[in-house]
């Protein structure tokens, strides 16, 4: 069996990030480059002035983090800094990202740009620049390790760090088996590059050859962190490792303080290094460094339980609990608060000054720390409080002195801005701080142990920042004490919602239509949540005016007696039908109810219509007249297009924007009018400017660029043309004046550059027996000339519109081409001309048109009969046009019409262009809508139910690939499922409760001796019955403070008790934690759901709770639970069961079945049964009920860690999926006339796929095609750890042979961001095969970069394989949708 694997949603959330220069971009304070797994993101930051105001519910020092915009935490209001994110750049890349680096190089100096250096998960560094040219990164070179003796025989759970020089003299990599990989750059600082070097760097080779650094030569073993330290003449690292003999807290009794620090320098032209400085005697339990300022020295070493200062003479602790002097040796320095209990395992560390350390702890609160130094470090102060609680962080940057950044895999990325600010204090904490005083300096240091030699003299007792101020009394003054205290203010933050713990499909009304959700429970602590996507932009219908019609056209027009009304609302519509033949227009206006009145018919087809002369009069455009109208629809005006006394070719297209009108004939001609404001009318404008009357126009459009994305400050109307041969050129109004020229339009390319060519001409053929004129002309004009043949690359229409809210609108174009093919592009600034370059145009506009997506479109295909009759293709035409609008709160977009229907919007968050489905089969016609009064606007569309007024679901955000609805909830869910009969959902709740282990007599064995020493954690839950209409908690149940939920299901049990035999109940699967010394026991619970009278104070119609009918305990955990045929299938430590609810009692087993070691996954096909397992990898049972029996079918042959197995099935052919823990998809197939399978007792694996994460919660949906609408496929949809969903596909062998072909044919020939391996990348090591089983599944990522490339490589690829286009693209097509 084939299969194609594909992301519906990439990584979310930010794991590495760093910020940098990378273009060249005055607007731009700086880039902003984030990765999450294999997805990396790259961001022009730039700053706003705005006003911003404390939101309610957001507390004084915590950042309500369930409101999605994260406001400001500052007291003060008025003007504030606000930073937006623009997306320039995304890439799916073929590796998985372990580290981010801006760099600077030699060439740096010049440009004034920064590099980007990327390291992968397979020890591999990817040294990448900004080309202006291509808009995007250009590999300068890639430097891998996989052949290093250190990675023979890989560390599966190994992570490779980056680290960085601070001022880019080298980069470092670590290494399996304490290694690390150094990268020398060239650099004017680096002292140790001789002649020869600087000759090679100028030759544009910014790095030395790089080589490994085995730390084992400096006495260092089992390695914990490392960096860089700043100010030295050389490169030198700090190192923090273990010593040999290494301990737990079950042995501090023999050994407690085994880690030490070592410094050295390296000489990265020699090779060599030396050690300076050994620090020993650190706690066992040191986590991290965070090198200090070069004015301080010494490092921060992070540990569980404290903050310790050190350098090659000195040590100070900085507790954060009781723990550090009972686990340690180390003296410790006094705390102000003795009862404060932190834990820092997971916190991230950064300086936002020399002395004033950031510390983000895992449940979002942040601490601030001074380093006091007097010479040397003497003290670390502490803040009693947390500064404000934000974002679980995953990585903690100093970006400068107004910025640091928070990112976080589990939620949002937070901006912050730092300030100091002074503080009164209170009486209370006044005579605190007297008090402390003479006991904090008698610590502060040993004067004996102070170097003069080294420090200088002893300097004068100066107070910290962090210290109150001395107090001037006088005998009648006392003045008041003050502090300096940090704040955090937010400035800007990047959405996402975490990994995904467990989903379930359910469904949802939009408006009176219910439609599918994909109900997801991600974040983690105080940032979990529910989050819900819909494949489709989610909109309801709020009325249906059939008599509007319009199938071939609609436009709602806001008309104003005079231009002194400002009101922006609409009044009339304006709608166009193809039958009755030749047509007929309809003016509506509203009605005395909410219905519409037609009060005015016109025979003819509408081509156009706009508000004209500021919205005081109508521009109606048919196709033989354009007409000027008044707002009562009474004709002003009416030039009918002739020449002379002959029609002239139909009008097929125009394009209107007050004063300009611009329209396009069936024969390709064009006329261009203008309007006279003061006397209501239009006239025809010269047009001798776009050069030879002969030429041909295949489309264009009007646009306007009010928010000054042009370069151009006094130009704001622009005209787009494309020529028959396919040139695109922008002319400015009202002159046309040609500013931009590209012939690269029609091939789709990925930038679209400026030619600066003149004016495009041709060499048509001319038709002698043709009197029809090309350009309306005030003189006589020639005789016409026919445009080139047509071909299925010619551009069929073009539109230059804003898209986005009022505060982060761009401009982009779009591009339709006639072979279905459809493009977005981005209007980017243009790298300056070189000097030798010499325009011929006067005029030029530095632009560059960089594409943002393509997509492949099916061309709508009549038959024979159909073309046979005019009047028939008239009436099913299908046209497919760009309509742009802007609602009432100013957000722009475009509605693409057609055959499968999209919005084109832009997210004001991420500022990235989505193209959504609308969810329609078909819409005919489309236009933005206030006729109704409503506060936001209306759309009115003719789809295939007729006409519509539809409104958009404003909770839901674009923010992602996929619609989706964040619910926060203030915990994590580890489980969920969706009660159909209810509409509700069942949700287990992972949360942490303090354990404490007891004795037969249920005494206690420990109990904390002290108010900063607290008792360990364990997992805990409760379950959640949620009203998805409003989603509030309806009922609960609250399990032991040790037992937590490990599975949740729906079943279907017999019984008795109902009429159809069979009853639905929630079975809820528990694990019960006693401690390291007593076996872990389990309990399986059955919960109805039952309906009770609503409480009157909560105005709803209908509530339930849930009512506990069984509780079965076991004597193992119950790890996994689903529903066979009647019965409860369950696991129970190494057994799983099968039993009967037997007289709505008791669990009563039937059948059971030694497993394996721990089950983690069970799933049911009919009577079959797949049992996955932590060690014993997938098992295929059958079972059957006379006599009650499981029976292994088949097994795998090796002991893998399974995570999650499934059902895969297409027509008569059936496979098992199945995922480990390290992210590695395995389809087996079972087959007992295979010798290889022993008569059917062993699984045959077909293929290997590295995904890049594991899932543990999958969905199966049925996936039907056109061949065969009827017998479903399988589609698996698999919730990632990191936030991705992907799915698993079904392919017939005609497909996946295509495909194949284009698989290796995009791997070998398509350059790949930082020069990595496709195909190397989802490769998985076997030792039990000879070659790796890659070819069933294929990587989704990589086929469809083919829709992304120009036409001209598509073709040059397709050629190569010997297929067509266009049967790639409908194949490609056609696996595209999320569900």
């Amino acid at each position: 069996m084939h299969a194609l694997h594909q992301d519906v949603l990439p990584p979310s959330g930010v794991e590495h990030g760093t910020t940098l220069k990378l273009t060249n971009d005055d607007s731009v304070l700086y880039n902003l480059v984030v990765a999450r797994g294999n997805l990396l993101r790259i961001f022009a930051v730039v700053e706003h002035m705005g006003v911003l105001a404390n939101k309610e519910g957001v507390r004084e020092r915590e950042v309500d983090m369930e409101d999605s915009s994260l406001m400001n935490t500052s007291k003060s209001q008025g003007t504030e800094r606000v930073l937006r994110f623009q997306l320039i750049r995304e890439h799916t890349l073929h590796g998985i990202v372990t580290g981010l680096h801006g760099v600077k190089v030699l060439l740096s100096a010049d440009d004034g740009l920064d590099r980007l250096l990327v390291s992968f998960k397979e020890a591999k560094i990817a040294l990448l620049e900004w080309s202006p040219t291509l808009y995007d990164l250009q590999t300068v070179s890639i430097h891998t390790y996989e052949r290093a003796p250190q990675l023979m025989d890989p560390t599966p759970s190994f992570v490779s760090v980056l680290r960085l020089d601070p001022q880019s003299r080298c980069a470092a990599l670590s290494l399996p088996q304490d290694a690390v990989a150094i990268l020398p750059f060239h650099h004017t600082q680096n002292t140790d590059l001789d002649a020869d070097a600087m000759d090679t760097a100028t030759n544009e080779i910014p790095y030395s050859p790089s080589f490994i650094l085995d730390l084992g030569s400096l006495q260092v073993h089992h390695a914990i962190a490392f960096d860089f330290l700043p100010g030295f003449q050389k490169p030198t690292l700090a190192v923090l490792y273990q010593s040999p003999n290494q301990t737990w807290t079950g042995r501090l009794k023999e050994f407690k303080d085994t880690c030490s620090l070592v410094f050295f320098t390296l000489d990265v032209l020699t090779r060599e290094h030396a050690v300076i400085g050994r620090v020993e005697g650190l706690p066992f339990d040191s986590l991290n460094l965070i090198p200090c300022a070069a004015s301080i020295g010494g490092v921060i070493v992070s540990t569980s339980n404290s903050v310790i200062y050190a350098n090659a003479s000195r040590k100070l602790v900085l507790p954060v609990n009781g723990w550090p002097t009972r686990i340690s040796d180390l003296p410790v320095l006094p705390v102000d608060d003795p009862t404060r209990m932190l834990r820092l395992e997971g916190s991230q560390f950064a300086f936002i000054d020399d002395r004033t350390l950031l510390v983000c702890l895992p449940d979002g609160h942040v601490y601030s720390i001074e380093v006091v130094a007097e010479g040397v470090v003497t003290k670390l102060n502490m803040t009693k409080e947390p500064i404000v609680r934000t974002t679980i962080p995953s990585g903690c940057i100093y970006v400068d002195a107004d910025t640091v950044a928070i990112f976080s895999t589990v939620g949002p990325t937070v901006f912050m801005q730092p300030r100091k600010v002074q503080e009164d204090l209170e009486d209370d904490e006044e005579d605190e701080a007297k008090a402390a005083e003479p006991a904090a300096n008698s610590v502060e240091m040993d004067v004996d142990e102070y170097d003069e030699e080294l420090y200088g003299p002893l300097p004068t007792s100066q107070p910290s920042a962090m210290q109150e101020e001395a107090p001037v009394e006088t005998a009648s003054v006392k003045k008041k004490r003050t502090r300096t205290v940090v704040t955090l203010s937010l400035l800007a933050s990047l959405p996402a919602y975490g990994p995904i713990s467990d989903m379930v499909f359910g469904a949802t009304q939009n408006g009176d239509k219910y439609v599918p959700v994909l109900i997801t429970a991600t974040g983690n602590g105080h940032l979990g949540s529910l989050s819900l996507f819909q494949k489709d932009l989610p909109v309801k219908v709020n009325r249906r005016p059939h008599a509007v019609g319009g199938m071939r056209g609609i436009w709602s027009l806001p008309i104003r007696p005079s231009s002194s009304t400002h009101d922006e609302r609409d009044t009339l519509i304006i709608s166009t039908d193809a039958t009755p033949s030749p047509g007929v227009s309809r003016i509506s206006v509203k009605g005395s109810k909410t219905d519409v009145t037609v009060t005015t018919r016109i025979s003819g087809l509408t081509i156009g219509a706009a508000p004209f002369f500021s919205r005081t009069a109508i521009l109606h455009v048919m196709t033989n007249a354009i007409r000027v109208l008044a707002p009562d629809g009474v004709e002003r005006q009416i030039i009918k297009d002739l020449d002379g006394t002959t029609p002239r070719a139909k009008i097929r297209f125009c394009s209107i924007q007050d004063p300009f009108v611009l329209i396009f004939r069936e024969d390709d001609t064009i006329g261009l009018f203008v309007g006279e404001k003061d006397r209501g009318k239009i006239r025809r404008k010269d047009m001798s400017m776009l050069g030879d009357k002969g030429l041909k126009y295949v489309t264009g459009c009007f646009f306007r660029d009010d928010a000054g994305i042009m370069p151009s400050s006094s130009v704001k109307q622009w005209l787009l043309l494309v020529r028959a041969q396919g040139t695109m050129e922008i002319w400015s109004l009202p002159k046309l004046a040609l500013v931009f020229s590209s012939d690269d339009l029609q091939t789709l390319q990925s930038t679209l550059k400026d030619s600066f060519a003149l004016p495009a001409s041709s060499i048509p053929t001319p038709t002698p027996n043709s009197s029809t004129p090309v350009a309306d002309s005030t003189e006589e004009d020639p005789m016409p000339l026919a445009a080139p043949p047509p071909t299925t690359t010619d551009v069929d229409q073009v539109l230059v519109a804003p898209v986005g809210d009022c505060g982060s609108k761009s401009l982009c174009l779009f591009v339709l081409l006639k072979s279905g093919h459809f493009a977005a592009y981005n209007i980017a600034p243009a790298p300056p001309s070189p000097p030798e370059s010499h325009s011929p145009r006067t005029i030029t506009i530095p632009i560059l048109f960089v594409k943002a997506f393509s997509r492949a479109f099916e061309l709508q295909r009549l038959t024979e009969d159909q073309m046979q009759s005019a009047i028939i293709v008239e009436t099913k035409k299908i046209v497919r046009s760009f309509i742009s609008f802007e609602t009432l709160d100013q957000s722009s977009g475009v509605f693409f019409t057609g055959e499968n229907p999209h919005w084109i919007l832009k997210n004001s968050e991420v500022g990235a262009l989505r193209m959504i489905p609308s969810g329609h089969t078909l819409v005919h016609a489309f236009s933005p809508c206030t006729l109704w009064g409503s506060k936001r606007t209306d759309f009115l569309l003719y789809s295939d139910e007729g006409a519509n007024v539809v409104e958009w679901l404003t909770d839901f955000t674009l923010a992602y690939q996929l619609p989706s609805k964040h619910i926060p909830r203030g915990h994590a869910y580890s489980n969920i499922v969706f009660d159909e009969r209810t509409s509700s959902l069942v949700a287990a709740t992972n949360i942490q409760s303090a354990f404490s282990s007891y004795d037969e007599e249920g005494n206690p064995l420990w109990t904390p001796d002290a108010s900063n020493v607290s008792y360990p954690t364990t997992d805990c839950s409760t379950l959640e019955l949620i009203n998805t209409e409003s989603w509030i908690t309806m009922d609960g149940f609250e399990f032991a403070q040790n037992e937590f939920v490990t599975s949740v299901a729906i079943v279907m049990l017999e019984t008795s008790s109902t009429g159809s035999g069979y009853k639905e109940l929630v079975a809820v699967a528990t694990a019960v934690n006693r401690g390291e010394d007593l076996a872990t026991k389990g309990v399986t619970y059955l919960f109805e759901i039952v309906e009770v009278v609503p409480d009157p104070a909560r105005q709803a119609e209908t509530w339930y709770k849930l009512k506990l009918r069984c509780k079965d305990e076991a004597r193992g955990p119950v790890t996994a639970l689903c529903g066979l045929g009647g019965y409860l299938v369950s696991s129970m430590g190494q057994k799983v069961f099968v039993r009967s609810f037997d007289q709505d009692e008791r669990l009563v087993g039937v059948a059971f079945l030694d497993a394996g070691v721990y089950v983690t996954s069970l799933k049911v096909l009919k009577n079959l049964l797949l049992v996955g397992d932590i060690y014993k990898s997938v098992m295929f049972v059958a079972f059957q009920e006379e006599p009650f029996k499981l029976v292994v079918l088949a097994k795998d042959r090796r002991n893998l860690c399974v995570s999650c197995a499934d059902f895969f099935f297409v027509q008569d052919e059936m496979a098992v999926v199945a995922c480990d823990d390290e992210g590695v998809i395995r389809v087996y197939d079972y087959n007992p006339a295979d010798p290889g399978s022993q008569d059917g007792r062993y699984l045959l694996l077909r293929s290997e796929f590295f995904s890049q994460s594991e899932y543990r919660t999958s969905v199966v949906v049925a996936r039907r095609t056109k061949e065969d609408p009827i017998l479903p496929q399988s589609k698996l949809l698999m919730g990632l750890t990191n936030g991705a969903l992907s799915t698993l596909i079904p392919l017939d062998e005609l497909t996946a042979k295509s495909l194949q072909l284009l698989y290796g044919q995009l791997a070998r020939n398509v350059q790949h961001v930082a020069g990595l391996n496709p195909k190397a990348n989802r490769i998985v090591r076997n030792d039990t095969v000879s070659k790796p089983l890659s070819k069933g599944v294929l990587d989704g990522t990589l086929l469809y970069e083919f829709e992304n490339l120009s036409l001209v490589r598509q073709d040059e690829i397709v050629k190569q394989i010997g297929t067509e286009k266009t049967v790639l693209a409908q194949a490609l097509t056609s696996l595209a949708s999320a569900w």
